[in-house]
């Protein structure tokens, strides 16, 4: 079976483009830490083409750097990649392809089954694409206790979908921050107020 995960900083208010001001101040070991788990395990990286670009800009030179980031930096260059892009030059990393239909390469990896974890980083069109097509099995979320504001980019589209998931994990991190790990889920039924009033509490 493969597992197709996302993985998500994204603040109080839905935002997913991590800045300085909502993102680095609660970033410390422990998170570092649970983002390396949340890597652990991945057999393929499947990154849009903005977080593609962002990473194939800065991990490279971190890897030939030699810091202490390199052994990670290193790991990213040797996991398979896949962008979903529709640029079929040449991507300018080592281990990386590009696809034109991300849904369609995710439905052939899934039916396949060869790999067991594909990891989304960022990339919330490709997470869009996923969730809308009933493809993306697991949500891990970095709740930070701050907003992001302005129109930038949220975690779910305005599609007016309403969509379900089983909390898995939810863990405080030191700085206020929380991981929380969803999977996706087969909506409840329906229930009529009149169903929930006897759990009221008295005098509300």
């Amino acid at each position: 079976m493969t597992d197709v995960v996302s993985t998500l900083f994204v603040a109080l208010d839905g935002v997913v483009e991590p800045d300085e001001v909502w993102h680095f101040p609660y970033f410390d070991d422990r998170m570092g830490a649970a983002v390396g788990d949340d890597y652990a395990g991945t057999d393929v990286l499947l990154l849009g083409r903005v977080t593609y670009d962002s990473f194939a800009g800065a991990w490279p030179d971190r890897e030939a750097a030699g810091g202490d980031d390199a052994p990670f930096a290193a790991t990213l260059g040797d996991l398979r990649k896949i962008v979903a892009t529709h640029d079929d030059g040449d991507l300018g990393w080592r281990n990386v392809e590009a696809t034109d239909d991300v849904v369609a390469t995710v439905r052939a990896l899934k039916d396949a089954g060869e790999v067991s974890k594909v990891l989304i980083p960022g990339s919330i069109s490709v997470v869009r694409q996923l969730l809308a097509a009933g493809l993306l099995d697991e949500l891990r979320l970095f709740l930070h206790p701050a907003t992001g504001g302005g129109s930038r980019l949220r975690l779910f589209a305005d599609d007016d979908v309403s969509r379900a998931f089983e909390l898995v994990s939810a863990t405080a991190l030191p700085k206020g921050a929380v991981r929380l790990i969803y999977r996706t889920a087969t909506a409840p039924d329906e229930r009529p107020y009149e169903d929930v009033a006897a759990e009221v509490p008295s005098g509300a």
